[in-house]
């Protein structure tokens, strides 16, 4: 009888440069993250909006014409526009979506933006999309987990979760992930599994998500 091999693992993958964010296109990647530093005024900004406590929640649906479409976010934290800082803030925004965009050859692109004071997802979990950027501007990064440190059949219940997730399987604000979820062709069952971080009393973060929606 013949015996054919496992598929390997998928993998995560990292680096100091926005050019590893292509590496999530191959087949066997499920994590690609950017270990990018903030430039001073845009997390200066994202510091100042959240030391004023006030809620943010947007959802917007950005819409490209080509490549070279400069996305427009006129309204984005627009009730925070004199915070120093607002305009390099948004013009951060809009690189990613472009650059998201072009990764993907999107034409639409789902973007929410939220002030939180606690986990919005605290279990690990999978998503059900093909692709999802994430970012945290200020505050706790999302956290995640490489394959076989969670059965997939546990998802959900948490005496399935593992106790302690390693230092470095955490998004340091600033980094900017690609998760490859579960609708991502040949990537069933591969989705990676991640969750919100847990947050203390006084906490808060600036999450920003970027899904392809066409």
């Amino acid at each position: 009888m013949l015996a054919f091999p496992l598929d390997p693992a998928p993998q995560q993958v990292h680096g100091d440069s926005p050019v590893v964010l292509a590496e999530v296109l191959r087949d066997g990647v499920n994590l690609a993250i950017w270990q990018r530093q903030l430039p001073l005024h845009v997390q200066g900004f994202a510091n100042s909006l959240l030391a004023l406590g006030e809620p943010l929640a947007e959802s917007l649906c950005v819409e490209l014409q080509g490549m070279d479409d400069d996305p427009r976010l006129p309204s984005l934290a627009a009730g925070f526009a004199d915070l120093e800082g607002y305009q390099g803030f948004v013009a951060d925004v809009a690189w990613l979506v472009r650059a998201f965009a072009c990764l993907v050859d999107a034409r639409r692109i789902g973007l929410r933006l939220r002030r939180l004071d606690r986990a919005m997802c605290p279990r690990f979990h999978v998503d059900h999309v093909p692709l999802r950027l994430i970012s945290t501007y200020s505050g706790a990064g999302s956290q995640w987990l490489r394959e076989g440190e969670m059965s997939r059949s546990g998802l959900g219940n948490p005496a399935s979760e593992p106790v302690v997730v390693v230092d470095n399987q955490r998004l340091a604000a600033g980094h900017v992930a690609l998760f490859k979820g579960e609708k991502w062709l040949g990537n069933e069952g591969r989705g990676i599994i991640h969750r919100s971080p847990q947050l203390a009393p006084g906490e808060s973060r600036l999450l920003l998500t970027l899904d392809w929606l066409g």
